[in-house]
């Protein structure tokens, strides 16, 4: 009897872990070119500005892969990466039984959602991406400190978003995984590779210049 039921636990064991080691997440790794990016650290751009980075958000929306097979799974949530949040970076797509020819997101929420007024989850306001009903969503923001800001406290502020044209700040990225481990890497780097932040360094409602980094935006993402 004690054998039968040891069996019968050794089996569901199994097949929890099985389960488990068959499903495929998207791992975000943030970085600061070939290093992790870490809260609150000094870094050195391109343009010689000194900073630190004190918060970074923002939504991957609507994923999508395309497998080997041509068959499509899709995933049309928006998912809030935090990086003072270690288990926002780590989403769970399904199960990896196929090889994965493409994947593609959004950097952001799409107007649909940004019109659906205040939603639940990672959409509540109270996560502090939500704008008004005018507005929308901030699709990514990005705050910190460098001494090239003339401001108060030395203080940057980017808050990447809007839904009403001509000022759609949403950015699609369709990428090609080389391995069977969808690592996502994001380096913040090449963002302020474009700007010099004693001339840009607040931008806090949609327009010309969120559309500016927005489309930087898009040249941070790369996958293994």
């Amino acid at each position: 009897m004690k054998t039968k039921f040891l069996i019968i636990c050794l089996l569901l064991i199994n097949s929890f872990f099985g389960q488990n080691s068959d499903s495929l997440a998207l791992s975000v790794k943030v970085k600061w070119n070939n290093m992790p990016l870490i809260i609150d650290s000094e870094y050195i751009s391109k343009n010689n500005d000194t900073l630190k980075i004190s918060q970074l958000s923002f939504y991957l929306s609507n994923i999508k892969l395309v497998f080997d097979d041509e068959s499509v799974f899709k995933d049309n949530k928006s998912h809030l990466v935090q990086l003072k949040d270690l288990n926002s970076l780590n989403i769970p797509i399904c199960k990896k039984n196929k090889k994965i020819k493409t994947i593609t997101f959004s950097i952001g929420v799409d107007s649909l959602a940004s019109v659906s007024g205040a939603l639940a989850g990672h959409l509540d306001p109270s996560k502090g991406m939500y704008w008004t009903w005018q507005s929308g969503y901030i699709n990514m923001k990005i705050e910190g400190i460098s001494s090239s800001c003339k401001t108060r406290k030395n203080g940057f502020y980017f808050h990447i978003g809007g839904y009403l044209a001509p000022n759609y700040a949403l950015k699609n990225v369709t990428l090609y995984p080389k391995s069977e481990n969808l690592e996502l890497e994001m380096n913040l780097a090449k963002l302020f590779d474009n700007l010099l932040l004693s001339e840009t360094n607040s931008v806090m409602i949609p327009g010309i210049k969120a559309m500016e980094l927005a489309n930087y935006s898009v040249k941070m993402f790369t996958i293994k």
